[in-house]
């Protein structure tokens, strides 16, 4: 997923700043945190309904892109 943007949010007045989930108050850090503990999509989306499979697809790219991004600038 090249186009995260319609997923990813940035509002100072929720979770200070930190990107979201489409403005809710669960954040990329958040969903990434429960890759990296071992979950799956399913536990996830399960455990968070309001989420969308999209939803942790675009988590992840805005992850890569944001990684990108930092290599170019070392």
């Amino acid at each position: 997923m090249k186009d995260y943007a319609q997923y990813i949010t940035l509002d100072s007045n929720i979770r200070s700043g930190k990107p979201t989930i489409r403005g809710m108050r669960i954040t990329v850090y958040d969903i990434l945190e429960m890759l990296a503990d071992g979950m799956n999509f399913d536990e996830i989306l399960t455990d968070f309904p309001e989420l969308t499979h999209e939803d942790i697809l675009a988590t992840l790219a805005y992850a890569a892109d944001k990684e990108h991004k930092l290599s170019i600038c070392a």
